[in-house]
């Protein structure tokens, strides 16, 4: 069969469809937004997808070039990619093999330092309140910085003309290219844990580009600052310039030599402020020795000086008012006096005691009296008897309950007897009725 169509396996197929586009589109720019981002492999690759509103294309960044990027991939970013397209042989996947990345809209450090500062201000670390107050005179400045720089000449310019005298130590850094972020963060530690004692630490360069300052912008500058437990100026670039630096910082000053004008006074204007204090000092003391001199005068007037016997006449009758009144509050006097007081309410007491017991006395005599009268012994001794029957005991009030023969018992005033009723007469005569009421109304 001359005429008979090629057959391709699909390994062939994908390498050749592969080859042709790795041929027909390299080093392209594609537009579009980041999706289905999920961060760096084990290995360090990246995949995620860019899209537009009608589609969409897969893209890998290696590990070399993820290293690269200044600033985070992530979801609903616009970049552009460049690159050049291929296909996935062992999977047919059409895709963007990325050579660099770039940010759509604002540049790539504009954006990493937009993202880095949400990050670093949503932690605190731009709060003011963690910020410490910068000594008004500082003995000893920590300073890192690059020694061959002109910002370490400005600031120590600045010193030298101000205070020479103040003590400087200076840890040298790089503050641009590759090791910078390195060795600023080191010198930062380094002078923590060296040197405690030191007031204050600058940490800048001078100005320069968005590049050239990036250093101050890397996140291990920025908590390095953070961690310091000495004050810390940050002093980087001219005035229009601000780092990641400058926000974590207790202070910011917008160039090295204004740095060194905040923590070193000037000599000139310290030794005026003395002046003036021992100027003002010098007054208040010639005011206190006139005033002095004044009272001197008019003790040295006064009798104590001029006759002093009657001063102490004076102050010897005091001395005797005092000592009696002393006397008067003496606790042997105040003692007697309680003495003197307890013994009259006790006399009181008594003789109140007495009176009650008196009046009880001649309560109970009346009220003995009164029984006396009631006795039935005072009635018996008026030649009255009480007689009971000798068979069950009881009281007798009538001749009826007894029958001759009976024992009975009479009571008398003094004495009892005993007998044997011989005749019971039931009946009273007329005289003997009138004598029982007699008798009964004298009981």
């Amino acid at each position: 069969m001359p005429n008979s169509p090629k057959i391709y396996s699909v390994s062939e197929l994908n390498r050749l469809a592969q080859d042709l586009l790795e041929e027909r589109f390299s080093g392209i720019w594609v537009e579009g937004e980041i999706s289905n981002y999920r961060g760096p492999s084990g290995s360090g690759h990246c995949y995620f997808s860019i899209k537009d509103d009608s589609a969409q294309v897969d893209v890998v960044a290696f590990r070399g070039v993820m290293g690269s990027l200044r600033f985070r991939l992530e979801d609903g970013l616009k970049v552009l990619v460049c690159g050049r397209v291929s296909l996935y042989a062992q999977r047919g996947r059409f895709q963007v093999i990325a050579s660099a990345l770039e940010p759509r809209g604002a540049g790539a450090l504009q954006l990493a330092f937009e993202q880095l500062k949400k990050k670093l201000e949503s932690e605190g670390l731009f709060d003011p309140s963690r910020k410490r107050p910068i000594p008004a005179y500082a003995g000893r400045i920590g300073i890192v910085t690059s020694p061959a720089g002109a910002a370490i000449h400005d600031i120590l310019t600045v010193i030298d003309r101000r205070f020479a005298n103040v003590e400087i130590l200076i840890y040298p850094a790089k503050v641009q290219g590759e090791g910078a972020k390195e060795d600023i963060s080191a010198g930062i530690e380094y002078l923590n844990l060296s040197h405690p004692d030191l007031d204050v630490l600058l940490v800048g360069r001078g100005g320069g580009s968005i590049e050239d300052l990036w250093a101050f912008n890397e996140e291990i500058v920025a908590r390095a600052i953070s961690s310091s437990r000495i004050p810390v100026i940050s002093c980087v670039g001219h005035e229009v310039d601000f780092t990641i630096a400058d926000f974590v910082a207790d202070l910011r000053a917008p160039t090295p030599s204004a740095a060194a004008e905040m923590v070193v006074k000037d000599k000139s204007e310290i030794r005026s402020g003395l002046e003036h204090l021992f100027g003002r000092l010098r007054q208040s003391l010639d005011g206190a020795l006139d005033s002095a001199s004044e009272t001197l005068k008019g003790l040295v007037r006064s009798p104590a000086f001029t006759r002093p016997e009657r001063f102490f006449e004076a102050q010897s009758q005091n001395l005797d008012h005092l000592w009696s009144k002393l006397a008067l509050l003496s606790p042997r006097t105040v003692m007697e006096e309680k003495r003197t007081s307890l013994s009259v309410l006790l006399e009181r007491i008594l003789q109140s005691g007495e009176r009650r017991l008196e009046t009880a006395r001649d309560v109970l005599r009346i009220s003995a009296g009164r029984l006396e009268a009631l006795s039935p012994l005072a009635v018996l001794a008026r030649g009255y008897a009480i007689a009971w029957s000798g068979r069950d005991g009881a009281i007798l009030k009538s001749a009826s309950r007894v029958a001759a023969g009976d024992p009975i018992r009479v009571k008398l005033h003094q004495g009892e007897i005993r007998a044997v009723a011989q005749d019971v007469s039931i009946g009273e005569t007329k005289n003997d009725q009138e004598r029982s009421g007699i008798e009964e109304r004298q009981v």
